[in-house]
């Protein structure tokens, strides 16, 4: 039996994030019976974790880790306590060359003192980067130098870079040369199954209503609100567009500081085409919504291989994305691109409107055609149990 230790998530049942989606669908889709996944989870994330140190999920050994909230430190110490944990049931159970799974590089700095505790017990270190956290216009300064010490850390030590992005495997290849670092690339996945629900469902036709929006008549956005996703240059681009359609904003903007400095910034409420229409959790009624929207928007340009590009390639007939190397890595021509700088999204939002059905229909086939042939979650699987294998 193969033993191999997740950390870094916020644990399973997944409720949100790309990290725990990732291991709830691992865990889940299993197909190998040679391995054992055991999965750190914060005493937070569900009503099980709260009341339980130990319990199973698909299968899998969850391990409950509490960590007081002492700001972005708190991440670094779940991180390091889900690892000694780890170590130590390793140790207990003699687990032969187990494998620690590290999702994000947020404990550089303490590594080198723990690996050299795994190598002992025989087991290997592998590390999944993430993008580019350091990038991040939520952490100020100082983090953000932690940030890139951590992730030069992490690369440092590990037996094994897995890349959910060629453009991270080369950033990680190029940047790290002097370590030498071993690197593989498995993308992540999505699903690929379409919407249950249809045009006429009551939750279909009671959202639609509640918003004033229409099938095919909208731009969508999904994802969180924070400055690096470019939020900014998509509203006030889409307000300069010449588009009758809606701009429909799926995101969590409770309390949210920059949601104020864009109003005040844009002006986006004195136009009528922007909407904000708050969290949508049910899957099937979000899968609805992407699957007859006329187009999707999508700025994220820090990360790898984004969850809600993959979701829209799957699901959404034109996808209009920023021109950065991680978007076009994945999407390819399948998608049209934009520059951040002022004009061009606008430009590209009027020749939108006018395409044919036809046009709408060959991009639509290319981007599902490339979800199957590298996105589904069965051959991520299946990728993953060889490698861990």
């Amino acid at each position: 039996m193969k033993h191999v230790y997740i950390i870094g998530s916020k644990g399973i049942p997944a409720r949100y994030g790309g990290y725990e989606t990732f291991v709830e669908k691992l865990t889940a889709g299993q197909k190998s019976e040679n391995i054992k996944y055991h999965v750190a989870s914060r005493r937070d994330n569900t009503n099980t974790s709260r009341s339980s140190d130990l319990f199973e999920h698909n299968g899998a050994e969850v391990f409950t880790i509490s960590v007081p909230n002492i700001g972005p430190a708190q991440a670094i110490l779940y991180d390091i306590k889900s690892l000694q944990w780890a170590i130590q049931n390793a140790k207990k159970i003699g687990a032969k060359a187990p494998i620690f799974y590290i999702l994000a590089a947020r404990m550089g700095p303490f590594i080198g003192h723990y690996v050299k505790q795994i190598h002992a017990l025989g087991g290997s270190y592998f590390i999944n980067p993430d993008g580019h956290e350091w990038k991040r216009a939520k952490w100020p300064l100082p983090v953000r130098k932690y940030w890139k010490i951590s992730e030069r850390g992490m690369i440092k030590h590990a037996d094994l870079v897995v890349a959910d992005n060629r453009k991270i495997e080369e950033y990680v290849l190029e940047k790290y040369e002097s370590f030498k670092p071993r690197t593989t690339f498995i993308a992540y996945g999505t699903d690929t199954v379409p919407t249950t629900l249809k045009r006429s469902d009551e939750i279909v036709r009671s959202w639609y209503g509640k918003n004033d929006i229409s099938e095919n008549e909208y731009y969508l956005i999904v994802g969180r609100f924070v400055p690096e996703n470019n939020y900014e240059t998509m509203i006030r681009e889409f307000m300069m567009s010449n588009s009758p359609k809606d701009l429909v904003i799926i995101t969590n903007i409770e309390k949210n500081r920059f949601y104020q400095k864009l109003l005040q910034k844009t002006g986006f409420d004195k136009d009528k085409r922007i909407k904000f229409v708050g969290t949508v959790y049910n899957q099937p009624l979000l899968k609805y919504i992407r699957e007859n929207a006329y187009a999707y928007l999508h700025g994220h340009e820090v990360g790898g291989t984004n969850p809600s590009l993959l979701e829209a390639l799957s699901s959404t007939q034109l996808n209009l994305l920023v021109d950065v190397g991680f978007n076009r890595d994945v999407a390819g021509n399948s998608a049209l691109y934009w520059q951040k700088s002022g004009g061009e999204l606008s430009n590209i939002i009027n020749k939108a409107d006018k395409l044919t059905l036809e046009k709408l229909k060959q991009n639509e086939s290319l981007a599902k055609k490339i979800i199957m042939n590298e996105y589904t979650w069965s051959s991520i699987i299946t990728k993953y149990e060889e490698l861990f294998r």
